[in-house]
């Protein structure tokens, strides 16, 4: 494998351009995800939601939209509908009744196990053409690109 150089495209193929190219990929893995986790009733931003949930104590709904980064009226309907197909419950917070406490239902842990194989066999699909070097890789220079 080449040199990669650090420098910003000049070209005018959007192929060469970083922003691109992250975004296709998110496109692409998105996409995969989705189809896998379809059969269960969810999609990768629900999965996101049930992987949170999943490894913590209940946690409020302010807890999951920060860790998730995403905003409080978009996790609200999120929830919303994760508590309509049974995946969640909602309950006031006996501590703090302002705020609700969000937890995994006995179908949710299932659909949440069955999803992690489906979510992990789509991922790996599409890292394939890499193989697992670069796939690791990959992932710890993507984690030093996001890290505060």
């Amino acid at each position: 494998m080449g040199a990669v150089s650090t420098e910003p495209s000049t070209t005018a193929d959007p192929h060469e351009v970083l922003g691109y190219l992250l975004k296709h990929a998110t496109l692409k893995l998105t996409a995969l995800t989705d189809a896998a986790l379809g059969p269960l009733g969810i999609d990768s931003k629900d999965f996101g939601a049930l992987r949170v949930l999943a490894h913590r104590e209940p946690a409020s709904q302010l807890q999951v939209a920060q860790t998730l980064g995403i905003d409080r009226t978009t996790m609200v309907a999120l929830l919303d509908v994760l508590e309509r197909k049974g995946i969640i419950t909602r309950r006031p917070d006996p501590a703090d009744r302002r705020r609700n406490v969000v937890e995994l239902t006995d179908q949710g842990t299932r659909t949440y196990d069955a999803a992690r194989v489906a979510y992990g066999e789509a991922e790996s699909a599409f890292l394939a053409a890499v193989g697992p070097d670069a796939a690791d890789r990959l992932r710890r220079t993507l984690r030093t690109l996001v890290e505060d």
